[in-house]
Order: C-alpha cells, then structure tokens, then sequence
C-alpha cells in the first residue's frame, strides 16, 4: 500500500512546479507582445525599401548585379539556422534543427559544401555535437535580437557570396566581429520559424542570396518562402505576418508611397550606385525580420509549453488526490475492522 506522507510530499511537489510552469507561462506571454511590437515597428523601413527595389529592379541594368546573379555552378552553401538560447519551448527548437541537418545531409550527398550559421545556443551546441564548427556564431540574443546582429550576419553573407572564384582567401568586413577570412558562398539559405499568431509556429526555409528580384513586389504577400511540413523537403505553401504588415502600413498611412507617386524616378549617381547600398541593407533588414519573428514565436512557444505543463500538472495533482484519498479511506476501514475484531474477540472471551 502507497504510504500517505510519501503521497502528500509528491502532490506538494507537483503544486510547486506548476506553480513555476504558470510564471513562466505569464512571462512569456508578456514578451510575445513586447517582440510583436517590436516586428510592427520594423516593417515601415522594410516596405519603404522594397518599394524602391521594385522600382529600380524594372531596369535591365539591374539584373547585372552580383547579388540579383545565380552562380552557374553550385558547390557551397551557407546556411543559417536561427534557434532559440534557452529550452522549454517544444519542439520549437528540435523542428528547426531537424529540418536543417537534413537540408544540409542532401546537399552533401549531392557532392556539395554546406557551412552553417547559428544564432541561439541549442543550434551551436546542436551543430557542434555533430562536429559541423558554425563559421559564425551568436547566442544570448534569441529573446532580443538587435539590427547589428543582422549586419554581421548580412554582411558575412553579402562578403561571401560576392567572393571572387579563384580567390582562396577575403579578409571580412569590419562588421563581422571574430572572424578574419570566409570562404566562397554560391547560395545563402535561412531556416526559421515564423510566428504564425502567439499560439502556432510554421518552419521556413528561405534562399537569401541570390536576390530574388521578382519578390520585391511580393514580400507583403509572404511569397518566396517555403513552409516545411514535418520531415518533408520543402512544400510550395506561404504564410507571413500580412496582419502586422496591415498594422504597420496603417500607422504610417499618412506617408505617400513610392507606388502613390506618378512619373519616372531618377537615381543619382546611378542605378547601379543604389543597388550597391540597398541589396546589402536589404539582406540584412531581411535577417533582422527573421531574427524578430523567431523571437516572438519562441515565446509563443513557450508559452504553449507551459500552459500544456501546467495542465498536466493540474491533471497530475487530480489523479495524486484520488490515490491518496483511496488510499487513506482504504487505512481508516482497516483500522475500523481491527477494532471491530478486536472488541469481537474480547465479547467471546
């Protein structure tokens, strides 16, 4: 028979996590809203540029950029996989990862050379355990990300990709703080997950460079990223934030828009000169909204998870109830019949 005390100490047990569960489930309810501000601010900047990317990329001379040009032969690819720095938040972490590794095993058995960037400490220790070293790494800023995380990045990138073939080494940026020399980059691909709403994540897989010159009118509309159903290669189905875009675009209703504007624009020193500072920029605004709609879904993550563990818990503390009273009904009938049998057996003597 289950002993009573033992009982009580695990049901105390129990309430105790679960009151930790419900904390934590609170806080990261409150820092969902805090990141999703946080994507509603950054969107006017985003759509600004793209509406002058969509303009210019109407000109033929655009194509003849270094970043709107596919390599003829792909033998490298950087991928970066944004993940969270701390656990307790589902699959949200595991999902990711999954999809990427897999990414990155097809491509080698195709005979081509993946290199990865991480940000979040569960991909760095993830990757390293598998003896793939990151080329680039950050952590301790899953929950905050900042615009200059994103340069890095964008700028390794940007630095990698426009590489010269026959060039063994290029000294990096200044902006890409710890790292001296790259090697040459055909493609950049993006593994994250999008904050669908505070309760739902949905993975994506999106090629960074080159610069699909056709999605700047479409960015609004969440094309040229790839959902990745479970443990499928990548599916033809979008998804992207259109309500915080709506949200973003109505705040800053006030301001004419390229596209409001009539006539021809004219870019001075030239077309060429603007796409050298706005591709690059571009880039990384594109890594910064990743690095932001990871952050919000990973609070919703965790706050599913702790609301799941909560009500486990509270299901747990039920049954542990159940017991201990069975338990405890089963001790006191005992007692009552020793008694009874004991008063019986005085009677006959």
């Amino acid at each position: 028979m289950p002993d009573l005390k033992a009982i009580r100490k695990r049901i105390a047990s129990v309430e105790s996590m679960q009151q930790i569960t419900k904390t934590m489930e609170m806080v990261a309810t409150a820092k969902i809203r805090h990141a999703t501000e946080r994507i509603v601010k950054a969107t006017p900047y985003s759509e600004a540029m793209l509406e002058v990317l969509d303009s210019i990329s109407s000109g033929a001379s655009s194509a003849d950029h270094p970043l709107l040009q596919e390599h003829e032969e792909i033998k490298n690819i950087l991928v970066i996989v944004i993940t969270s720095d701390r656990g307790l938040a589902g699959g949200f972490n595991s999902n990711v990862l999954r999809a990427a590794e897999q990414y990155v095993m097809a491509r080698q058995a195709e005979g081509v050379h993946c290199e990865v960037i991480t940000t979040g400490k569960k991909g760095l220790a993830y990757f390293r355990y598998r003896k793939l070293e990151p080329v680039l790494e950050f952590h301790d800023m899953s929950a905050d990300p900042q615009i200059s995380h994103a340069r890095q990045i964008g700028s390794y990138c940007v630095a990698a990709y426009t590489k010269p073939l026959n060039d063994d080494l290029t000294e990096v940026s200044a902006e890409v703080e710890g790292r001296d020399l790259i090697h040459r980059a055909d493609q950049v691909v993006l593994f994250y997950n999008h904050c669908k709403n505070v309760a739902d994540q949905v993975l994506l897989q999106e090629q960074i460079l080159p610069v699909n010159q056709y999605l700047f009118g479409k960015y609004a509309d969440g094309e040229g990223s790839e959902k990745i159903d479970g443990d499928q290669s990548a599916i033809a189905a979008v998804h992207d934030t259109k309500e915080k875009v709506e949200q973003a675009q109505a705040a800053a209703a006030d301001i004419s828009s390229a596209a409001e504007l009539s006539g021809a624009f004219e870019y001075e020193p030239g077309v060429a000169e603007v796409l050298d500072e706005l591709l690059p920029s571009y880039v990384q605004t594109r890594l910064y909204h990743a690095l932001l709609d990871s952050a919000a879904g990973e609070q919703g993550a965790r706050r599913k998870a702790m609301k799941a563990a909560s009500d486990n818990a509270s299901d747990m503390i039920t049954t542990l109830e159940r017991v201990y009273n069975s338990v405890r009904q089963g001790a006191i009938t005992t007692e009552i019949t020793e008694i009874v049998g004991g008063a019986a057996a005085l009677e006959d003597n």
